[in-house]
């Protein structure tokens, strides 16, 4: 658990760092919030009857690699990509797997970036980095997801939830191109 507790620690420490790095750049806290967690004993236990592991310490922290989990939420899209870049770039990290899910949505309009880090060649920690848009997006489809649909509804829902998220990515790119725009406009005075 201390081992767990210091890797998390160590990335949020990170991911301060760049934030405020940023913030002295462009005058403004890239992120809006950042959520943090270790899973539970009894959580990563389920987790390993789930995927048919055995219940132990050696499948709980080497073989699924989300005992660490942090979850990023930043107000624009190149902001997400910065944080990234700053902690792929970390010398004691090693990323493990990257999932851009924001280039390459998931067929329901899920967005958000994943990463897996081996930190000290010892922890793993999923890090998720998303826009406000897309948390907004992925909270409510989770709630809604576990709610009781017929199956005459389903289609339609499933349509109506990637419409969202197509709007909400276009809403997206439609800010970051406004603040860009705003960006240039001060740097040209």
């Amino acid at each position: 658990m201390r081992e767990l507790e210091s890797v998390m620690e160590y990335l949020i420490d990170e991911i301060n760092t760049v934030r405020e790095f940023m913030k002295q750049e462009a005058g403004m806290d890239p992120v809006e919030h950042v959520i943090y967690r270790i899973k539970t004993e009894e959580s990563m236990r389920e987790k390993c009857r789930r995927k048919g592991l055995p219940e132990t310490e050696e499948s709980a922290l080497k073989v699924i690699h989300d005992a660490v989990g942090i979850r990023v939420v930043c107000a624009f899209i190149k902001d997400v990509y910065a944080i990234r870049n700053h902690l792929v770039n970390l010398s004691n990290c090693r990323v493990v797997e990257e999932k851009d899910y924001i280039k390459q949505a998931k067929p329901n309009g899920y967005r958000s970036y994943h990463l897996i880090l081996l930190v000290d060649e010892k922890i793993y920690a999923e890090i998720q980095l998303r826009t406000i848009s897309q948390d907004t997006w992925a909270a409510l489809e989770h709630h809604i997801h576990y709610k009781k649909v017929t199956t005459e509804m389903d289609k339609l829902i499933i349509s109506e939830l990637k419409r969202c998220a197509d709007e909400l990515a276009s809403t997206d790119l439609s800010m970051q191109t406004i603040r860009d725009m705003i960006r240039k406009s001060i740097a040209d005075e």
